[in-house]
């Protein structure tokens, strides 16, 4: 689309009267610049979105501006850009004319049936300006909003684990760890690439959940099927990670993905991306005894397909209980969390598939617009299961930050509370270098003596930690005006 000519309407669909400047499209890998006419005094523009045109972009900010110049960057896919024309001047104040704030005040007192007599002296009361105001005895202004408990703190010492050149297989990146405590530590198994571009999964410890004193030399689980790059042709392997448009992390060459572990009876479920360097991205399935978790023999079940092929499906986790006799998986296919209930967990990787019964959307007026995914498994709390997701926005389209959600106990597919901003952004030198800027990605959670520990993935190299004090956090969710109550919507 090119750009229109100045004065062009913009149609019926615009909420704001102004002159439509022109419009650009602009990619992740170009950015276009738009002049703006000499002409055109600009008082104030307005940034809409062709694609939704009635929701416009009021944060310029979020659009790349610091100020208005005659040559700005946009870094929006597709916008419209409208100036306000100059209006008149706020007209000069009258000596001894009210203020509309003193006539909302008496209308306000009328309306509480409050005795004429306080109307009078509200009316002769003197306002104050801002130079009086900071003079000794002068009234305080109102105190600000009370910091919000809704948030993460990072770990001093992030990241807590890095790629190691020692390590061929972990020698560029390791990220995206599940966590389990169990036997008085947290377990930690991270998605690590090496010099053959192939995801794989290492092991790690912690006493505290923050501090890492234990890791091992050698992968505890690498691919084996044809479907996971098990089978890779050798001669593709040196090819450059980008040839494949489903590459995440730098692994071109297939692997095991971003896994996610939860512990049911006697088990362990571990759920993958499965990713054989082609195809589309699929969800994998394994599991293993905790007797043999605990004492580092890693004797996996042979994995399985669970997703339909054919369609990008991650962001896979296991409820930690069932409901009713059923177990209940969460999982991404864009842009919604879908969720499942099934009988059994007996699948054959030819017929039986994941269908999504339930599903949790994106919020089309949130910084969670564009897509949501699952984090690490589900908490239980007594508030409900807490649930730690990853989101991408429409105006902050290529960050991936942190969420959360508080489920219904015996219903988990019903959202109870949900926030309104992220708990935790990639703002942090090790989230934005690496091998992709602006990531902050959640894969394990634990909670240890009343703190709520998450597990995430900087830049998709590092693994980082981020806490906060779990009762806090809850009553914050539950408590705050600002999160919105919403019913999940059931898929026919």
């Amino acid at each position: 689309m090119g750009p229109f000519t100045e004065g062009a309407p913009v149609g019926p669909l615009n909420p704001f009267p102004g002159r439509l400047i022109s419009c650009v499209r602009v990619t992740a890998k170009y950015t276009a610049r738009t002049i703006i006419p000499a002409s055109v005094t600009i008082r104030r523009a307005v940034f809409i979105d062709l694609i939704e045109p009635r929701t416009p972009l009021k944060c310029n900010l979020a659009c790349g501006f610091s100020s208005f110049s005659r040559r700005s960057i946009i870094s929006a896919s597709l916008l419209a850009i409208v100036v306000m024309p100059r209006t008149s001047r706020r007209p000069a104040r009258v000596k001894g004319r009210r203020t509309s704030s003193v006539k909302t005040k008496i209308s306000r007192l009328r309306r509480k049936k409050i005795s004429p007599r306080t109307t009078r002296s509200l009316k002769k009361r003197p306002i104050p300006s801002r130079r009086e105001g900071k003079k000794k005895g002068a009234p305080k202004r109102r105190a600000g909003r009370r910091p919000s408990s809704l948030v993460l703190k990072k770990f001093e010492a992030n990241p807590i684990i890095r790629p190691r050149s020692t390590h061929h297989w972990e020698t560029k990146a390791a990220f995206n760890p599940a966590a389990i405590r169990e036997g008085g530590k947290v377990h930690l198994l991270y998605r690590a690439i090496g010099e053959g571009d192939r995801s794989v999964l290492g092991y790690a410890s912690s006493p505290d959940g923050l501090h890492i004193d234990e890791r091992l030399d050698h992968p505890v689980y690498i691919p084996r099927a044809p479907f996971e790059g098990g089978t890779f042709p050798r001669h593709l392997i040196s090819m450059h990670p980008k040839w494949s448009q489903f590459v995440s992390g730098g692994g071109g060459c297939g692997g095991c993905e971003d896994p996610r572990i939860t512990r049911i009876g006697d088990r362990m479920y571990m759920t993958y991306v499965a990713y054989d360097g082609w195809s589309p991205p699929r969800v994998a399935l394994t599991s293993i005894s905790v007797q043999d978790f605990l004492n580092r023999q890693w004797h996996w079940a042979a994995p399985v397909l669970i997703s339909p092929p054919g369609v990008v499906d991650k962001n896979a986790c296991l409820l930690p209980e069932t409901i009713d006799g059923k177990y209940v998986m969460f999982h991404r296919i864009y842009p919604d969390i879908l969720i499942d209930l099934l009988p059994n967990l007996d699948f054959d990787g030819e017929t039986k598939w994941l269908r999504g019964h339930f599903r949790i959307e994106p919020r089309r007026e949130f910084w969670d617009s564009r897509k949501i995914g699952a984090g690490p498994p589900p908490l239980k709390t007594e508030k409900g299961w807490l649930l730690i997701y990853q989101a991408v926005g429409e105006i902050d389209a290529g960050r991936y930050k942190m969420g959360a959600m508080l489920l219904d106990l015996k219903r988990p597919w019903h959202v109870i509370a949900r926030g309104a901003e992220p708990i935790l952004e990639p703002s942090e030198n090790y989230e934005n270098e690496g091998w992709k800027s602006g990531v902050a990605y959640p894969c394990g959670a634990v909670i240890i003596g009343g703190r709520l520990i998450v597990y995430y993935g900087g830049a998709d190299t590092v693994v980082c930690a981020a806490e906060a004090n779990l009762t806090h956090f809850l009553q914050e969710l539950l408590g705050s005006k600002r999160p919105k109550l919403e019913r999940v919507r059931v898929q026919a």
